[in-house]
């Protein structure tokens, strides 16, 4: 089964889509800079206040869009081998983030070496995730 909606449809989830890569994308490199010791004259826990909701909205964005998609073509899509790992290296990251907020990494600045490690951690899973996300139409 493949798409039936009207033709505008499609491409306007993938627009939505790319407008919620952006926001999540655009704040975790933000808040992982600074976790990494970028301008040290902001506060962690400020900026994460300021970024992560944004980032947290782009994921809402990209899951409600991508779980469109998905519907519109799930058999294929789950025979497609950067698909499968796209959503392996989402729940990565999703693992990863909760590990560092349950582990407090917030309360301590500077950030410790686990923590930026996290930090650099994050930034390779949502890399990867976003290239897999444009294998998906050529594997």
């Amino acid at each position: 089964m493949s798409w039936q909606g009207p033709a505008w449809a499609y491409p306007a989830l993938e627009s939505l889509h790319v407008m919620g890569i952006a926001l999540l994308f655009g704040g975790l490199v933000v808040f992982e800079a600074r976790l990494l010791g970028l301008a040290r004259a902001l506060p962690l826990r400020a900026l994460a206040r300021l970024v992560l909701p944004l980032a947290l909205a782009g994921f809402g964005l990209c899951a409600l869009t991508g779980l469109a998609m998905f519907l519109s073509q799930p058999d294929e899509l789950l025979a497609n081998a950067a698909f499968r790992l796209k959503l392996l290296l989402i729940a990565a990251a999703g693992l990863n983030a909760a590990w560092f907020h349950w582990r407090g990494a917030l309360r301590v600045e500077p950030a410790d070496a686990l923590a930026r490690a996290q930090g650099l951690l994050s930034l390779g899973f949502w890399l990867a995730v976003i290239i897999c996300g444009r294998w998906i139409a050529y594997v």
